[in-house]
């Protein structure tokens, strides 16, 4: 049996926050989503992106309770070049999100910055030095 990752969830306390947000980055979302209480959005290579409301979630598994004190997923987005990650970053920062790390240039070799999504996830933002 072969068992492949097809969909990244996360739970969204804001729908129309958590696509305001992504589309920034580029992820293209259906007209009206975001007064849905669920959405996906194709990605490359056909992986899916999917939001669930809190509410949503309780109404199969009364028992969910959010997380405290971070984030519920990391994702990380490839920029074109260190000046990608840079212009991003400011562009993110700029709209009101949090700065969770500034950009940087790592020891392993990239150009590296993350910003937190409106439910505190972390979403790095990273391009190859050289």
């Amino acid at each position: 049996m072969t068992v492949q990752l097809n969909v990244i969830g996360i739970v969204v306390s804001d729908m129309a926050a958590a696509i305001g947000f992504y589309e920034r980055l580029g992820v293209e979302f259906a007209d009206g989503a975001a007064g849905e209480p669920h959405v996906e959005a194709r990605l490359a290579g056909g992986m899916r992106l999917a939001f669930d409301t809190e509410e949503t979630i309780r109404s199969f598994h009364a028992e969910w309770r959010a997380g405290r004190g971070g984030g519920r997923i990391g994702l990380a987005f490839q920029c074109e070049n260190p000046r990608a990650v840079d212009a991003k970053f400011e562009e993110l920062v700029g709209a009101g999100y949090h700065v969770e790390l500034k950009p940087f240039d790592a020891f392993w070799g990239q150009r590296y910055a993350t910003v937190l999504d409106p439910d505190g996830n972390g979403v790095d933002l990273f391009a190859a030095l050289s």
